[in-house]
């Protein structure tokens, strides 16, 4: 199948122009090949990701962070990668995150904001439950000792930065995939920090129905740096 058009249909719901003006989409390596019969899927491209998909045989990664910095010995393999332009697009990766933990009463957006009322209410207790469905080892900040939550706000990845902007938008709580010490210390909204990895790595079969059946998809063995101290 022809890479352009396997990137069209990402594109279609994920247009790099809406990306973050600091960010990298797009083509982090384009080779003189168009036409390419199996993809693997990452969320972060490393030396292992690469000899995995030569081992596997691949002739495209698509990743969800991009590149910086591309080594010369990986230049060898077209490597396209979707980041905040996926992370805000309708169905990417912090609806994504919602879906996950089994919510769909979107009731308003905020470029990487996603907000949910709770019209009862849902307790703390009841809400880390679901949190620990999709990320066993989540961490909870609750300066205020916060029993029932009304209004969450949803960011993937790393949103310790909108903890103002979510608290500025009526959320009593913030779900994303990577919190601050200090940001946290200070919040005075409750704040769940569910992993980066955990957050994100969800995207990834929702990017495989979006290329389609036409090119065989291999996923990248992947695994979160951290591990729980036992």
């Amino acid at each position: 199948m022809n890479k352009y058009e396997i990137i069209k249909k990402i594109e279609q719901i994920a247009p790099p122009q809406t990306a973050e003006a600091w960010d990298c989409v797009g083509f982090m390596v384009e080779t003189t090949k168009s036409e390419v019969s199996k993809i693997m899927l990452c969320l972060t491209v490393t030396d292992d990701v690469i000899k995995q998909a030569r081992q596997a045989g691949c002739d495209m990664i698509i990743s969800h962070h991009p590149l910086f910095f591309v080594p010369n010995a990986w230049a060898d393999i077209d490597i396209y990668s979707a980041h905040t332009n996926l992370d805000k697009a309708n169905g990417g990766t912090t609806d994504t995150l919602i879906k996950a933990l089994g919510l769909n009463s979107l009731s308003c957006k905020h470029e990487f904001l996603r907000i949910i009322n709770f019209e009862h209410g849902i307790t703390v207790d009841d809400f880390s439950k679901k949190i620990k469905t999709i990320s066993p080892n989540a961490r909870l900040v609750n300066n205020k000792n916060v029993k029932t939550l009304k209004r969450i706000a949803f960011c993937a990845g790393s949103g310790s930065e909108f903890i103002k902007e979510s608290k500025q938008l009526g959320a009593d709580c913030l779900v994303t995939g990577d919190l601050k010490f200090h940001t946290a210390l200070d919040s005075d909204i409750v704040l769940y920090d569910v992993g980066h990895f955990e957050s994100e790595i969800l995207i990834l079969p929702v990017l495989a129905g979006l290329i389609g059946g036409k090119v065989e998809i291999v996923f990248a063995q992947e695994k979160s740096p951290f591990s729980t101290v036992i």
